[in-house]
């Protein structure tokens, strides 16, 4: 079965067919949040520091760390951005960028073993990236996607990540090292995305035998209650084979569709984690047995 490792300077996390499901925690990222972008611009984590424990609070296994600002510099705010987070949590990172010098700033202050997001199936980023995974032996996010763009054919999507782990083996990184992400489509606006989105997580395990992720609540996009949905996605996208994706732990619907999952194949052995995570506190006064003294009969 295939595995990929990961790790911090003391911690290791296996993603992997028969693991439990791995949530990437994905708020450390300032795209989309203006008042974050400025803060880190001017070398204020403190939104980073309160994103990174609250995620881990809630259920992250890994973050996902971002530093994209337009007209910053990129590779010295990720490099301090990677640097903090792992002064707080020994959860292991995904570095993420599309910049390759900001990968490499992050890479090379990061202790352990990094999840770099992304390669793509582009010849012109596979050239650049690849040589970085090697340097560094980090693992790697394939995301399917190459020239041409995103297709909406499975098939297609299914060649390129091929393409991509034959390049990385070129290279000398082992399929176990990539973990490729199909691309999830909005459903509300392609209402097949979701089916097909399952078929090719299936193929990616079953022909492939790779690991995979996902940006999840890309599915929901456009529609009410996207947190519900999107735990509906997770816990059928574990089934069809998915083992990991960047998502929000914040929402507990997600951790607990993706924990329901677990349980229901076999990953949570006597349901272990799972009440570990939800198991109520006992009511105040009540004994350790939980029914307290019990009273006399009359007579």
């Amino acid at each position: 079965m295939t595995e990929t490792v990961v790790s911090s300077a003391t911690k290791e996390l296996v993603i992997g067919f028969d693991r439990p499901f791995v949530i990437i925690g994905e708020r450390i990222n300032p795209t989309g949040r203006k008042i974050m972008a400025e803060e880190m611009k001017n070398g204020d984590y403190s939104r980073v520091e309160s994103d990174t424990l609250a995620q881990m609070a809630a259920g992250a296994h890994m973050l996902d760390v971002n530093a994209g600002i337009p007209l910053a510099d990129e590779p010295r705010i990720l490099a301090e951005a990677v640097q903090l987070v792992q002064s707080l949590t020994d959860a292991p990172l995904s570095i993420d960028s599309s910049i390759i010098e900001a990968l490499e700033s992050g890479l090379s202050v990061y202790q352990g073993k990094a999840l770099v997001n992304s390669v793509t199936g582009e010849l012109e980023n596979l050239e650049r990236v690849l040589p970085l995974i090697k340097k560094y032996g980090a693992a790697v996010v394939a995301i399917s996607n190459d020239e041409t763009g995103i297709s909406e054919d499975i098939n297609v999507r299914y060649d390129v990540a091929k393409k991509i782990v034959e390049h990385a083996a070129d290279y000398g990184i082992p399929a176990c090292d990539v973990v490729v992400d199909p691309l999830i489509m909005p459903i509300g606006a392609i209402n097949t995305a979701g089916r097909e989105a399952l078929k090719l997580i299936h193929r990616l395990r079953t022909e492939l035998k790779v690991n995979t992720t996902c940006g999840a609540s890309n599915i929901s996009f456009g529609l009410p209650n996207r947190n519900g949905f999107n735990g509906a996605f997770i816990s059928m996208a574990i089934q069809a084979g998915m083992t990991s994706a960047i998502t929000n732990p914040l929402h507990s619907e997600v951790v607990s569709a993706s924990m329901g999952a677990d349980v229901m194949l076999g990953k949570d052995p006597d349901c272990a984690r799972w009440i570990k995570q939800f198991r109520e506190p006992p009511a105040e006064g009540a004994s350790v047995r939980g029914t307290g003294r019990r009273r006399r009969r009359a007579g």
